[in-house]
């Protein structure tokens, strides 16, 4: 997948968005807090929650996954690396995952989940090929990225998985034993991740979405893609920001029933995919426009075909659910 540009099914919504500066204080005064506590303990060791680094990489199987996977995931990101031992790629990837897991200090858990021994596993996260790599954060699944892609994708995709764990949920993650052998200093990351040129513009975009200023960060982000028009994290919050902008001052019951009653109607059709969108009902909107791709002509068909393509840079250009559309949408159109 692209770097910081990762699904967002169920967690891009107004109320998220409203309660994301809430809960990125929160995070921020726990981890405040943590290291006081740990100044007052005089340097005498971790508590005793406290892991060793061997702990943030565990194989999970059918079994244990409530526990290991979907319970852990209400304290610290969890990230499933769906892997085979005939698989050659896998052998590439779950090397760098397990390194980068470490590096994160606690801020991540990887979870190698082996496909074979975990058929129903597999299955139940309709998995096409291996390697997979998905993410559970409080419950919820997020679609990272399959195959082998180059650890500076990897490092800024898990990054992002970080911020969103941190910014939506509160969620911090679990303390690592400084002390244990192969602990990683605790500001490895942000030593090998240096400030980029434009971070003071997207944080203040963030701010600007905290605060409800939708207009403010619509603006942010726009600065930033005047000087670097490729910048990928600017062009995925200026989708985001534009679909809340639109969605904000609607009636859901008005416009879903104008949708209802006009099938073939494309402002109404466009305006019930953007709220199917916020509120995650992902595969919905895309099939929405692309059912009304096939029924309208001219003008009409080609504003529905460029909002569908706008909700695609929401979703992420390489998730499978955009891969179908993407599909669909080349059947209607040819």
């Amino acid at each position: 997948m692209q770097p910081r540009n990762m699904s967002m099914s169920g967690v891009v919504d107004l109320a998220a968005v409203k309660a994301a500066g809430e809960a990125k204080a929160k995070a921020e005064q726990a981890r405040a807090e943590a290291a006081r506590q740990a100044g007052q303990g005089g340097g005498a060791g971790p508590s005793a929650g406290a892991v060793p680094p061997s702990a943030l990489v565990i194989d999970v199987d059918e079994a244990g996954f409530e526990r290991d996977v979907l319970q852990l995931s209400a304290e610290v990101p969890v990230v499933l690396d769906f892997w085979a031992e005939w698989c050659q790629p896998c052998k590439q990837l779950s090397p760098l995952l397990e390194r980068l897991t470490v590096e994160a200090n606690g801020r991540l858990v990887l979870a190698k989940v082996d496909v074979d021994a975990n058929q129903m596993l597999m299955q139940q996260f309709q998995i096409q090929g291996i390697p997979a790599v998905f993410a559970v954060v409080a419950g919820q699944v997020l679609p990272l990225f399959q195959g082998v892609a180059p650890e500076q994708q990897i490092r800024e995709t898990l990054a992002q998985l970080v911020q969103v764990a941190e910014e939506r949920f509160g969620i911090i993650g679990i303390e690592v034993d400084p002390n244990a052998e192969g602990a990683a200093p605790a500001d490895a990351a942000e030593a090998e991740t240096p400030a980029g040129p434009y971070d003071a513009l997207l944080e203040a975009a963030v701010v600007a979405l905290d605060a409800g200023d939708l207009g403010g960060a619509v603006q942010a982000y726009k600065n930033v893609l005047a000087d670097d028009p490729a910048n990928t994290e600017a062009k995925l919050g200026l989708a985001q920001a534009e679909l809340l902008a639109r969605v904000q001052g609607m009636n859901p019951q008005a416009v879903r029933t104008a949708a209802a009653e006009n099938p073939k109607d494309p402002a109404a059709q466009i305006a019930a995919a953007d709220l199917d969108l916020v509120g995650g009902h992902v595969e919905d909107a895309f099939g929405r426009l692309v059912d009304t791709v096939r029924v309208t002509f001219g003008e009409d068909r080609d504003a529905v075909r460029l909002r569908l393509l706008e909700l695609f840079e929401v979703i992420g250009a390489d998730d499978p659910r955009v891969s179908a559309a993407r599909t669909a949408l080349a059947r209607v159109l040819f």
